[in-house]
């Protein structure tokens, strides 16, 4: 039985191995990005410089994207920015060379492709919204970016409110401390007055008509 098993691993690897050895010498057309996925929306982890020599690991079947190889690197290139030689002759990879020029035709996984090559990359953080395709990412960013925007200007309007209330309560404040100085300015004067009337009326000397003169009082004869 174990034997079995071992015959049947064997039998799937070499049928496995024609299909990962193959792959083609492709030639980029233009600086082109490398992308993390199949789409220009995915981030782009290199440039590739117009001439410059990609292997090409494998293509899509629904869209005309490669997985390729660039200096160690690996990602995805649009077939219309990769040639290939076919016949003698140059030819832009499509489905239709596919077969003949030796490429396998292979899926994308955004769990598998990142885990394997884009573990250090900053937006290997976000692989869970990505893997559910780029419109959803930028679909839920988008929102994301509205919710924030609503805080910021929720937040702003709770200031603005928290500064008016502030500076009403200031102003009223500043009303209550004016009309208590007025009052105790009143206060003041009228204590003054008071006080000036008693000096004056304890300075005021009698008026020697207040007085009845005596027969023989000295007072009088004044």
């Amino acid at each position: 039985m174990k034997n079995l098993f071992v015959k049947i691993a064997a039998a799937g690897v070499l049928m496995l191995a024609p299909a990962i050895a193959q792959a083609a010498e492709g030639y980029s057309t233009a600086n082109v990005n490398m992308r993390a996925g199949p789409s220009t929306r995915y981030p782009a982890v290199a440039v590739i410089p117009a001439g410059s020599s990609v292997e090409i690991r494998g293509c899509l079947s629904d869209v005309n994207w490669c997985d390729v190889e660039f200096y160690g690197g690996r990602g995805w290139v649009s077939g219309q920015y990769v040639q290939a030689l076919y016949q003698q002759r140059r030819v832009y990879v499509g489905p239709q060379y596919y077969r003949p020029l030796g490429i396998p035709m292979i899926r994308f996984s955004v769990d598998n492709y990142w885990d394997r090559y884009y573990r250090n990359r900053d937006f290997y953080r976000e692989r869970d919204r990505w893997s559910r395709g780029p419109d959803y990412y930028y679909r839920d960013r988008d929102n994301r970016d509205r919710d924030r925007d609503r805080d910021n200007r929720d937040r702003d309007r709770n200031w603005r409110e928290r500064d008016r209330d502030r500076d009403g309560r200031d102003r009223d404040r500043d009303w209550r401390d004016d009309n208590q100085r007025g009052d105790r300015q009143r206060d003041d004067l009228q204590r003054g007055d008071r006080q000036g009337d008693d000096r004056r009326g304890d300075d005021r000397r009698p008026d020697r008509r207040d007085f009845d003169c005596r027969p023989g009082d000295p007072s009088c004869d004044e």
